[in-house]
């Protein structure tokens, strides 16, 4: 299926109420821990004082409910979906309506439904980021997405392994097709910093992420480091964002945060101005 196909007719792309910037984040396959960059960095702009969502896409393996700690079903007022909310960062995930390990057998046309039901049928209220977690690879969810609601941009998280680079570049490459501007790219896993001897080790190889952003004239957005402090946090429910920028092992998610909206706001001036429309 091409960029242009989804099964299904087009439709414009027509703002979400009150949502002043969409950011994707996406990767070309699945284990480099891009949902993990996702909460990390919604849960950063909110702490920077910014409104901000968490849509998690990924329905097929939702896991930003265990890793932002919520475990409940949201409520409806009206016909709208009322987001639930931790550490100031609003969220919507399959993961709220479809709890537990039964998973869900869906095809393209259904997919489309349920993120449009997310992106439009959720009572987001004014969010200055809706941060979006999308599935790994480029497949329906993604096109569903790209094809009806304007992106301000894209983030492509990769790990310095050749195999992991060889798919971030079909990410990026779907995105450039489709029009999607690219923010950068992130290099996670990066490193493993030894805690005995506080030596780096490189696991997955290191320095692939920015060389492929500059091969593909893409912004490098950072490196992070492989660390069990941040999968701790994501299993726990009390991601490492939550420590704020004073913390050292939180400190490279905000600045990431920042580089994400300087690049957004650049993107969105090159768009020129935002259609708005109310509920």
């Amino acid at each position: 299926m091409s960029p242009g196909q989804t099964g299904q007719a087009a439709q414009p792309k027509l703002p979400i109420a009150g949502v002043k910037n969409l950011i994707a984040v996406g990767s070309g396959k699945g284990g480099v821990g891009k949902t993990t960059v996702a909460v990390n960095l919604a849960i950063a702009l909110a702490k920077l004082g910014f409104k901000t969502g968490l849509l998690d896409a990924d329905v097929y393996g939702p896991n930003v409910p265990l890793m932002m700690g919520v475990n409940q079903a949201p409520a409806a007022k009206g016909e709208r979906i009322q987001p639930l909310e931790n550490f100031g960062v609003k969220l919507m995930s399959m993961g709220f309506l479809s709890p537990g390990d039964k998973p869900l057998v869906w095809r393209g046309p259904m997919l489309h439904s349920v993120i449009q039901q997310f992106l439009r049928g959720v009572d987001w209220g004014e969010l200055d980021y809706l941060v979006i977690d999308l599935p790994p690879g480029t497949g329906d969810v993604q096109l569903s997405l790209i094809q009806t609601a304007p992106v301000t941009g894209a983030v492509v998280v990769t790990t310095p392994s050749d195999v992991s680079l060889e798919d971030a570049r079909k990410a990026v490459r779907m995105f450039e097709q489709v029009k999607v501007p690219l923010l950068g790219i992130i290099e996670n896993m990066s490193f493993l910093m030894c805690p005995h001897c506080e030596e780096r080790i490189d696991v997955f190889s290191t320095g692939g992420g920015r060389r492929t952003a500059s091969a593909m004239g893409v912004n490098f957005l950072g490196a992070l480091a492989l660390d069990p402090h941040v999968r701790i946090g994501g299993d726990t429910g009390h991601p490492i964002a939550t420590f704020g920028a004073d913390d050292k092992r939180a400190k490279p998610y905000y600045e990431i945060a920042e580089l994400v909206m300087k690049e957004a706001h650049k993107a969105s001036s090159v768009a020129g101005p935002t259609m708005t429309i109310s509920d």
